[in-house]
């Protein structure tokens, strides 16, 4: 109600698509149903999602309040936004679009009463909570160095993205053991008195964010038909990186016959260590009844022989949902490893590679070290100080 399409819109959006190939345009026009988009490395799916929203609001004259996407970063969602509003105009701004906790917060506000909590409840940071917990532990007597707020806070964290609630925690023999093993046997209570405490004070941390979302649907059954019925076009991208309780909340709130896309690549799954579950694709093709999934296997950004390394790699994986990924960008130069037997020695073998490039004639803004830990990258600024080359971190 209140929404029309423009003609002119319309023809953007179906020229817009032209500079789509097979599977990409698949994607955006497959508007019904759930569909996997399997997306790999440098494959566009960025380009995907937003022709597919442009499609949705300006070719099919989808209400924008409609559409939810969601997005693991806030960078992402504006980045996403502003494209979608080059295709389709202001109408953009009226999208759902944001974080999982973005669009929690949004929702909560509306609902907050229901649980107890102000509309205008505060929303604790990583600082605000570890502040908290360092009061609780003074509170209770506790020794900081034994009970780091951090490892407390996580501990609390990863229980609330498994749908625990402390009772659950200080009932669960498993957890009440882990923590007795490792010298830390007051967790259970330091959880309770947290959540007590965030509660008193109107305050929710990010994990509370998805866990009062999740109570707030599956508790109240308006809120959820409201939803539901809200929200007809449902975007998720970066599947791959969602946990538990954020796969529990899509379920529910795509439970009717909304249309819902999960975009991600089961290979680029690397967040396990904060609750990310890969296994949530295949349960998603499997409880969603997904008939058909495509692939995005064509790379636009890195030449053969790279893409045949890591293409032969990761073929060990397990499990994989299976993808391929190639590229018309030729073959590019053969993939060198070299293994040393010593961070300094690594970062000696470094210095004498960008010498020779120099030397070769390549300019310095060309090259690029890229490490794993910010641990290893002392080692490496230090041999380029101690070779007077110029370098950014």
């Amino acid at each position: 109600q209140g929404f029309f399409c423009q003609s002119a819109v319309t023809q953007a959006c179906l020229m817009s698509l032209d500079s789509l190939n097979p599977q990409q345009l698949e994607a955006v026009l497959h508007t019904e149903g759930p569909l996997l988009l399997l997306a790999g490395a440098g494959s566009g799916k960025t380009n995907v999602v937003t022709h597919r929203v442009a499609h949705l609001v300006g070719s099919k004259c989808i209400d924008p309040e409609r559409v939810l996407a969601v997005t693991f970063t806030n960078k992402a969602a504006k980045e996403m936004r502003g494209r979608i509003e080059t295709v389709v105009g202001n109408e953009a701004r009226n999208l759902w679009m944001g974080t999982f906790h973005a669009v929690f917060a949004k929702i909560l506000r509306i609902e907050a009463e229901k649980l107890g909590y102000p509309s205008n409840f505060t929303i604790y940071d990583t600082d605000d909570a570890k502040s908290l917990m360092k009061d609780l532990l003074r509170e209770e007597g506790l020794d900081d160095k034994l009970y780091k707020p951090d490892v407390v806070l996580n501990r609390i964290s990863a229980a609330k993205n498994n749908l625990y609630s402390w009772q659950e925690y200080q009932a669960n023999v498993s957890f009440v053991s882990d923590d007795i093993a490792s010298g830390r046997p007051k967790i259970g209570i330091l959880f309770e008195k947290y959540v007590k405490r965030c509660f008193k004070a109107s305050g929710m941390d990010f994990d509370d964010l998805l866990y009062n979302m999740h109570i707030v649907l599956s508790k109240f059954p308006e809120v959820l038909h409201k939803y539901q019925h809200k929200f007809k076009y449902i975007l998720v991208d970066e599947f791959q990186d969602t946990n538990r309780l954020q796969y529990e909340w899509l379920k529910l709130l795509a439970g009717g016959d909304n249309a819902m896309l999960a975009v991600g690549d089961d290979d680029q799954s690397i967040y396990a260590f904060r609750g990310a579950r890969v296994g949530n694709m295949a349960d998603f093709v499997r409880e969603f009844g997904v008939k058909h999934q495509i692939k995005l296997e064509h790379n636009y950004r890195s030449c053969s022989n790279i893409l045949d390394t890591a293409n032969t790699l990761i073929s060990h994986n397990r499990q994989r949902l299976g993808k391929n990924l190639r590229t018309e960008a030729g073959e590019g130069e053969l993939v060198r490893a070299m293994e040393a037997p010593s961070d300094y020695a690594e970062a000696d073998w470094l210095m004498d590679e960008i010498k020779q490039l120099v030397r070769d004639g390549t300019p310095r803004q060309e090259m690029a070290i890229l490490y794993r830990s910010n641990a290893q990258s002392r080692v490496i600024e230090t041999g380029l100080f101690n070779n007077s080359i110029p370098y950014r971190v």
